[in-house]
């Protein structure tokens, strides 16, 4: 073993570590390794940066901006309101939402795609009074696997097919070249889910309102003459709150609450606080600050007591702390009493990653209320402010529901609570469909590399507004490119290093014996498990140099050893680490981390009996 082999595989390592212990974003890690590599000279600093013009890079920023225009024109919502059953039984609803979800993987992001049948999911959980895990999950894992379809279904894909077009005389794989593979292992996967799989499913209770409300109080104190709290900034007395786990929801003056009261209100006597805290908190609050109890009262009953026409909504109050409100006054022609409890999952790669309600200002800007997180199905009510989020917490807002809806738009979140639908724009529909096929077209039939026809149907949808201009560069998923783009150099060190032969005559000899059939599988099961710990894309580019060096020393073609690195990198269901879709679903079932396992193992146990011998038929060694 060389120097150079040495470093690339202490590089290699030192990432995967830090992959799976997750204190890091994947982008900054991958980015580190590629600095790394500079600096130990395996990569030259002219080529260090050729990775964000790979047409893999560039494919994938452009499916998501054309995955924009298909979700914001409420094509998708048109479709699945054509398609989902309303009074179907359990097993059809879970086949018919599994299959639409990896339907549409299959052109567009597979996150997105999740994120626009979540609601729908949940939706159909109440009515069939399932737990939500056992929809969202078979949804979540059929998104997955719809990207093993097409070209474009997920980056593994496309980091494949440009290994494919610099080692072969054969160019980069087609449009359609994944789906003989593919849609077989995709169908029988979904059935396994619809008729037997989602059974496996761990009955968790989810942290959803229900949860939120047990044992919490939403308690009315009274600010008294000789109290602590009286001339108080709201900022000092809920700092005192912080301490002891509980915090100010609302504050009532003059008959007259202010949903959310700005932080810098002096307190009077009179005033009534609403406070959030447990039983054990109350007395607390009551002793620590000298106030009074005026009511004590249930969440649910406090929430009815909103939602009377008596309260002005706090954009109306008077309010001189407030640096927004304009933005406030903006949503006046807002009912009065429509004050509303939303729960909002963070999406991967949400600006919420790592900032707390405080850093994002919360009540300033939105006139919201953050009463409770939920993380892997823990309530948590206290020190609220100061949390900070990550993706797959479940937010439960309190305010006006378009400034709810705003706040999740803004910021990468998914409502999970029933809401209406988008109302579709017909034009821009048809547009952005059209645009989206005409793309797909131009590219399986070859008539221009498939980075460039993507490009230009974003160019198409910027011109024909499907995507306003100005959003779409927020359309794009940042991490994930620089992810790529960092990566690709990293697997060329890989292979111009030797390293690639070294791993590959390590499995062949010691494992595979020479057996090609064997090697095949091995390649597939390895790609599966660091799939599962770590981004499936960078797995896609750590294993292709070894995958076609393995071929390469059997003698045999390429192709099958690069597909079953594609399907393998396509098989994350082990844990809620391995994809972000599985992420999404960890805070709205209420999962545990090793709760996966028990659909996804056996799940990839068919995939891959059934790929195998998919691709020994369709590439023959």
């Amino acid at each position: 073993m060389s120097l150079d082999q040495l470093a690339i595989l202490l590089i290699l390592l030192a990432t995967i570590g830090m992959f799976l212990r997750g204190r890091w974003r994947h982008d900054m890690v991958a980015a580190g390794a590629l600095l790394a590599s500079v600096a130990a000279g395996l990569v030259a600093p002219a080529a260090a940066f050729a990775g964000f013009g790979h047409p893999a890079v560039i494919t994938v920023a452009c499916v998501l901006v054309l995955s924009r225009g298909l979700q914001s024109s409420g094509a998708i919502d048109a479709l699945t309101r054509a398609v989902l059953p309303s009074r179907a039984g359990a097993t059809l609803s879970v086949a018919t939402l599994t299959a639409l979800g990896a339907l549409l993987s299959g052109f567009m992001n597979n996150v997105g795609a999740l994120a626009l049948l979540m609601p729908v999911a949940v939706q159909i959980a109440r009515r069939l009074e399932l737990p939500p895990g056992r929809v969202l999950m078979p949804l979540a894992f059929g998104s997955i696997l719809g990207g093993m379809s097409t070209l474009i279904g997920t980056p593994p894909n496309l980091i494949v097919a440009g290994f494919r077009e610099k080692h072969t005389a054969l160019g980069a794989f087609g449009m359609f070249d994944f789906a003989p593979v593919g849609v077989p292992v995709i169908v029988l996967g979904v059935a396994f889910i619809a008729l037997l799989g989602w059974r496996l499913v761990p009955a968790r209770k989810p942290a959803g309102i229900e949860a939120f409300e047990t044992g919490v109080y939403l308690t009315e104190v009274r600010v008294p003459e000789d109290s602590k709290a009286a001339g108080k900034r709201l900022y000092d007395v809920e700092r005192s709150l912080d301490e002891i786990g509980a915090q100010v929801v609302a504050l009532v003056r003059n008959e007259v609450r202010l949903t959310a009261p700005g932080s810098r209100r002096e307190l009077r006597v009179g005033d009534i606080l609403v406070i959030e805290a447990d039983a054990d908190a109350l007395s607390k609050v009551l002793s620590g600050l000298g106030l009074k109890l005026e009511e004590s009262k249930r969440p649910e009953a406090a929430s009815a007591d909103q939602n009377t026409g008596d309260n002005k909504p706090p954009w109306l109050a008077d309010d001189a702390d407030s640096v927004n409100e304009k933005k406030k006054a903006d949503r006046k022609d807002e009912a009065p009493d429509e004050i509303a409890l939303i729960e909002l999952v963070i999406l991967p790669g949400s600006s919420l990653g790592g900032r707390s309600a405080s850093d994002i200002l919360l009540r300033t800007r939105y006139g919201l209320n953050l009463l409770a997180v939920s993380r892997q199905g823990r309530r948590s009510v206290a020190r609220l402010r100061s949390l900070a989020l990550r993706a797959g917490d479940v937010l439960l807002m309190q305010g006006p529901p378009n400034a709810i809806m705003e706040f999740a738009s803004d910021n990468g979140c998914v409502p999970l609570a029933e809401r209406e639908l988008r109302i579709p724009n017909r034009r821009k529909a048809i547009t952005a469909t059209a645009i989206m096929l005409a793309c797909v077209s131009v590219a399986a039939f070859g008539l221009v590399p498939t980075a460039v026809a993507f490009f230009g149907g974003v160019l198409a949808s910027m011109a024909l507004q499907t995507v306003p201009p100005r959003a779409v560069y927020d359309a794009i998923d940042w991490p994930v490119i620089v992810l790529l783009a960092a990566l690709i150099p990293v697997a060329g060190a890989m292979e111009s290093t030797g390293t690639a032969d070294l791993v590959a005559r390590v499995l062949l000899e010691g494992v595979a014996r020479g057996h090609a059939v064997v090697a095949l599988s091995l390649i597939m099961i390895v790609t599966m498990f660091l799939s599962d710990l770590m981004n499936n894309a960078a797995t896609a580019a750590v294993m292709c140099p070894v995958a076609i060096s393995t071929a390469m020393a059997l003698g045999v073609d390429v192709d099958a050893f690069l597909m079953a690195v594609a399907i393998g990198a396509s098989c994350a269901f082990l844990t809620p680490i391995g994809h972000q879709n599985n992420t999404l679903i960890l805070g709205p079932s209420g999962f545990r981390f090793g709760d996966y396992w028990l659909l996804g193992l056996p799940l990839e146990l068919i995939v891959l009996v059934v790929a195998v011998p998919m691709l020994l038929w369709v590439w023959p060694l």
